[in-house]
């Protein structure tokens, strides 16, 4: 046997091997020590080799699906080797102690998920293949749990952004491709060759060109082969669903570097998942696959005018008509995951379940038609969308007529055939039915002719059918002319057969085993019928999606009183009363209210100097802007009052403060590199948000580089941007710079405490509230009190010498100025102690009360 498993563990290509052994999944060896701690499940031992026990540990093969989900999400990859002929056939191969045959049936990897349990419902699984040729990086992307497929080409400056916008669970590359993706598994190059990728996507598709689908370069093609090599791989030549191919043009969406997908939290929190991003925030599809679109929107908003507008015009549509948005998503809500569902099937790993999801999601789709085609004032997209919801009639009728109402997700047990839709399944049913209820006849007779009341006919799947008596009845049943032969003897029971019993049992099992492939054959019809129909119900399902997307934008937007955007070709960005959807969402859960503020940029007016105190909402607001421009590009409405937006094709954002350590790059690094790539990426229409750029060097440094940056970004990329800072020096910038304009977030201190109004206004920040916020934050009073008396000497050497460290050279120590301080407090208190109050005149009251304070 474990010759056998060391034969099976050199073809895992690395993956863990799920040895199956009865109805386990068994590891040995490192495995078993990797997924006992990934799962924290028992480690043990079976065996020797090489005279050391051998470490083993196992899963139930009806609970497997959990254990994979586990260490899939650990970065596992598992090889599945099941048995390929049951003991009897071993045996018959090769005598009694044969060695049951086994064989890798397939490859569970994070990009190659079909199943329910192992998918995340809302979120798309993205497959990815990367590659070079001649200069430049192809890109072929699919989910194969719905079959969509795309692919790219893109210069390899460019590529990570593009791998960000994927966000791909599993990466694949050429061995030879020399990108610098350490989380991406190397293929052969050989495997990435455009002729092939060509040759077999039209062998896939049935065509015999593929100028149908688009205009592929080499690039694209040559990653299309390499991804379709490593699925074959994985599924031990099987291929998962792949629509046709969809050609990813770059200028149609807007770009975005990884770290600005980071700093705006758009489909996953900074301390990731969802709660806290901006999908969280404005999420109301009913629909799982709605969910998944709504992310790829978010992940790739339009820049093409006339698609933007035409989400737009559906969205507002559905805004405006409560009544048809509410019929709408009752009848998504009731729709199954077609797509997924489809997925399956295609794959080879489809139920009975997933049948019975295609006909009622198809159905559910033809009622969604029957809404939208009685309507005449369909907007564009809705009247696109309308053919492809329907067509699916004949299907329907044949799911509908084959199925019954809740199929069973295994099918091993039969019984998901409808009665009526075969008349031979039928007969085949009522004769084990009849041979049922002929063993209870028998089991009566029995009881009659031994006197026996007790008697019980039983049924077990080592057995079978078998007579059961007490063991103190035994004896009658034992006499040679009884009739009963013994099978069995039990604790406290005996067990019998009899003639007339084993033939009304092989009645019942040659019936059931006929019905069984009966139901088998007619299951293997009915997915040939749905793989047969593939594309359209791709197509219907992507429909769903698309209005589901659109009904739940209008239902966040009614929700939350948002705006219909209004999109055009110039530079402009005028947002009016605009408001950050996240944070809105939380405050508005505590109960509290978020102030909403403007933005007004022009070519006139194109950079924002903002300062303020920290938390004062400099950052909020900075963010709220891109996810506004982000809302309005993906077709939604916005958080706003009002706004026009020109069409934004790069947004960059470099807010926030994190290292990298594992590339060797400090804080300060990460945010240089960021900057750079800003300065060298961004145009005229692009729209940057900068926060703090130079806070983590020294002062002198962080101001040159803060002065510097906001010069190329007004002088030389002439983008829109928004710039906080604290560095009031800056404020001189607007003297040169004739579209920068000086902005401030107001607070105001009360008796002391500092109240922050969150409000943007014009003009520089007066004065900065640093130590006001520190002592919000809780830092120590005497800490607090330590650095006022720094910055009172900072600023009068500054305003003496212009040198920023004047007036620190006879600066006393941090303790013995704490010292000083409390020995003051220590005299004022004695002298307060020693006061007679009621001998004290008036006049001599308010005199002491002078001194006292001039003391403090």
């Amino acid at each position: 046997m474990m010759a056998q498993y060391l034969a099976l563990k050199a073809q895992a290509d690395g993956c863990l091997l799920f040895y199956r052994m009865g109805d386990f999944f068994e590891l040995f060896f490192e495995d078993a020590k990797i997924a006992a701690s990934v799962l924290d499940i028992a480690l043990t031992s079976r065996g020797e080799h090489g005279g050391a026990p051998i470490p083993m540990c196992g899963v139930p093969v009806h609970s497997a699906e959990g254990y994979l989900a586990r260490l899939i999400r650990a970065g596992c990859r598992v090889a599945i080797a099941e048995q390929t002929e049951t003991p009897e056939e071993a045996r018959k191969r090769a005598g009694s102690k044969a060695l049951v045959a086994r064989d890798i049936v397939r490859f569970v990897t994070a990009g190659t998920l079909t199943e329910d349990a192992l998918l995340e419902p809302r979120r798309a699984n993205v497959l990815a293949a990367v590659c070079a040729v001649r200069g430049m990086a192809g890109i072929a992307a699919c989910d194969i749990s719905t079959g969509r497929m795309e692919l790219e080409e893109c210069a390899p400056e460019t590529l990570p952004a593009a791998l960000a916008r994927l966000g791909a669970t599993e990466l694949v590359m050429a061995e030879e491709s020399g990108f610098d993706l350490p989380e991406a598994a190397s293929r052969p190059t050989r495997a990435f060759d455009s002729e092939r990728g060509a040759a077999r996507l039209m062998a896939l598709h049935g065509v015999a060109t593929l100028d149908g689908f688009g205009t592929f370069s080499r690039a694209m093609l040559a990653a299309a082969a390499g991804l379709i090599d490593y699925l074959e791989h994985v599924g031990r030549g099987n291929l998962p669903l792949l629509l046709p191919p969809v050609v990813r043009e770059a200028r149609a969406f807007m770009a975005m570097d990884e770290a600005t997908r980071a700093s705006l939290e758009i489909l996953s929190a900074s301390g990731g998942g969802r709660k806290g991003s901006l999908i969280e925030a404005i999420d109301r599809c009913v629909t799982s696959a709605g969910a998944r679109l709504l992310a790829e929107d978010l992940a790739a908003p339009l820049t093409d005018l006339a698609a933007i507008r035409a989400r737009l015009e559906l969205v507002s549509w559905l805004h405006d008509d409560p009544l048809l948005r509410g019929d709408l998503r009752a009848v998504l809500r009731a729709a199954p995951d077609v797509g997924r569902a489809l997925g399956r099937v295609v794959a080879g790993r489809g139920s009975p379940r997933d049948l019975g999801q295609l006909r009622d999601g198809l159905a559910e789709a033809q009622r969604l038609q029957a809404l939208l085609a009685a309507r005449a004032d369909r907007p564009a997209l809705a009247d696109a969308l309308v053919p492809a919801l329907g067509g699916h009639g004949a299907l329907i009728d044949l799911f509908s007529r084959a199925l019954v109402p809740a199929p069973p997700t295994e099918r091993a047990s039969g019984g998901f055939i409808a009665a009526g839709y075969d008349a031979a399944l039928d007969a085949l049913r009522d004769a084990a039915g009849n041979s049922r209820r002929a063993i209870a006849a028998l089991e009566a007779r029995y009881r009659e002719e031994t006197g026996t009341p007790s008697l019980k006919i039983r049924h077990n799947g080592v057995l079978g059918y078998f007579i059961e008596v007490p063991a103190r009845h035994a004896d009658r049943l034992m006499q040679p002319d009884s009739g009963f032969t013994h099978r069995q003897t039990m604790a406290g029971a005996v067990r019998f057969n009899a003639l007339a019993l084993h033939e009304e049992a092989s009645r019942i099992a040659e019936a059931g085993g006929h019905a069984l492939a009966a139901e088998e054959a007619h299951f293997e019809d009915l997915t040939a019928r749905a793989i047969a129909a593939r594309e359209a119900i791709a197509t219907t399902a992507a429909a769903l999606a698309r209005i589901d997307v659109a009904a739940g934008q209008a239902e966040r937007a009614a929700e939350g009183g948002w705006c219909l955007p209004h999109l055009s070709d110039d530079t402009a960005l005028s947002i009016r009363g605009g408001r950050h959807p996240v944070v809105e969402a939380a405050l508005a859960a505590r109960g509290e209210r978020f102030v909403a503020n403007d933005c007004q940029l022009s070519p006139r007016d194109r950079l924002w100097l903002i300062g303020g105190p920290n938390m004062g909402g400099k950052s909020t607001f900075l963010r709220q802007n891109a996810l506004i421009v982000i809302l309005a590009q993906a077709g939604g409405f916005v958080p706003a009052e009002a706004a026009e937006i020109g069409i934004v094709d790069r947004l960059f954002s470099r807010v926030g403060a994190a290292d990298n350590l594992a590339r060797g790059r400090s804080t300060f690094m990460v945010e240089m590199v960021e900057t750079a790539a800003i300065l060298a990426q961004a145009g005229e229409r692009s729209f940057v948000i900068l926060d703090e750029v130079g806070r983590g060097t020294s002062t002198y440094d962080g101001l040159a580089l803060a002065w510097a940056v906001a010069e190329a970004v007004h002088e030389v990329n002439r983008s829109r941007c928004l710039f906080a800072t604290h560095y009031h020096e800056l404020a001189r910038l607007a003297e040169t710079c004739d579209a920068l304009s000086l902005h401030h977030v107001r607070a105001r201190e009360w008796k002391g405490d500092l109240v922050l109004l969150h409000e943007l206004t014009e003009g520089p920040a007066d004065k900065s509230y640093g130590l006001a916020v520190a002592r919000l934050a809780g830092v120590p009073a005497p800490v607090v009190k330590r650095a006022k008396s720094v910055l009172d000497r900072l600023e009068k050497g500054r305003a003496a010498t212009g040198g920023l460290a004047a007036g620190l050279d006879d600066l006393p120590l941090f303790a013995a100025a704490i010292e000083a301080a409390e020995e003051k407090v220590d005299a004022l208190r004695e002298k307060l102690s020693a006061i007679d109050i009621d001998s004290l005149s008036p006049r001599a009251a308010l005199d002491l009360l002078y001194d006292l304070k001039r003391e403090l």
